[in-house]
């Protein structure tokens, strides 16, 4: 009898210490995933820089995700391609998605295999090119003229040039459901590309061995959503339908992010 109070008390301690013990476990051992969100690293494309991904970034960081928004030197498809290869080696660890908008589809296609962390890529009115397809292939050519101003810079290799979206065209073309004055400014504040980046033939495909999501801008007026279609069916992409253009990152940011958690969530 006198050692009853003793076993309750004894009892009660160890039920205290194992409501402690679950209090204080690990996400895997009350149940809860136990893998890390992967990071999502963003690639901008032509006549842009990293900030076209703001409102997106602020919204993937609200969601709890690491995000790093990679800069695009748009000197040369492999140089860019390695300039990212480096970027993932030294600033990533763990689980990456990779995000490319525009040219930088393309460049994440020949950067992605390079990196045994990237599990997955996603594309936003973006070029998908198979191993020997050019950007400008892509597009069917065309008078560039039509399209671009053209700026020689130091150092060029013989017959290549800086381009320039023709002030007058960006707008629509680029920026066709953005208000008129972020349209103006986009133009005023675009980075060039290199004719010989537009040119140079894409080397072997990361999308023949990684999964991909892709976000067609049905109103896109640089990148027809038809070809868009046609890039995302042959790499096998999980499709999305947007009505935005070209710049549907600044004009229907989260439809971006939708299409971007998607492709996270299935990282394991």
């Amino acid at each position: 009898m006198t050692n009853r109070p003793l076993r309750r008390r004894g009892a009660m301690i160890a039920l205290a210490a194992l409501a402690l013990f679950t209090l204080a476990a690990p996400a895997s051992a009350a149940g809860r995933p136990d893998h890390p969100k992967p990071t999502i690293v963003l690639v901008h494309g032509a006549w842009a820089d990293a900030s076209s991904w703001s409102d997106v970034t602020g919204r993937l960081q609200r969601l709890g995700y690491t995000v790093l928004a990679a800069p695009n030197p748009l000197r040369g498809l492999g140089g860019d391609a390695g300039y990212l290869s480096a970027f993932l080696a030294q600033r990533t660890g763990g689980p990456v998605v990779l995000v490319g908008h525009s040219y930088g589809g393309a460049v994440v296609t020949n950067a992605a295999g390079t990196d045994p962390d990237v599990k997955a890529l996603v594309y936003v009115d973006a070029f998908v090119p198979d191993e020997g397809e050019t950007v400008l292939g892509l597009q069917g050519g065309g008078d560039p003229s039509a399209l671009f101003d053209v700026v020689a810079y130091p150092g060029a290799p013989a017959g290549d040039v800086d381009l320039y979206i023709k002030p007058a065209v960006f707008p629509q073309a680029f920026a066709g459901d953005l208000p008129a004055a972020t349209a103006v400014r986009l133009a005023a504040e675009q980075r060039p590309i290199t004719l010989s980046a537009l040119q140079e033939p894409s080397g072997p495909p990361a999308w023949k061995k990684l999964p991909s999501w892709y976000l067609i801008g049905t109103k896109d007026g640089i990148l027809p959503p038809s070809l868009q279609a046609t890039m995302a069916n042959r790499a096998h992409s999980h499709v999305t339908k947007v009505a935005a253009s070209h710049l549907s990152m600044l004009s229907r940011p989260q439809a971006v992010v939708d299409v971007i958690v998607a492709a996270a969530k299935s990282v394991r």
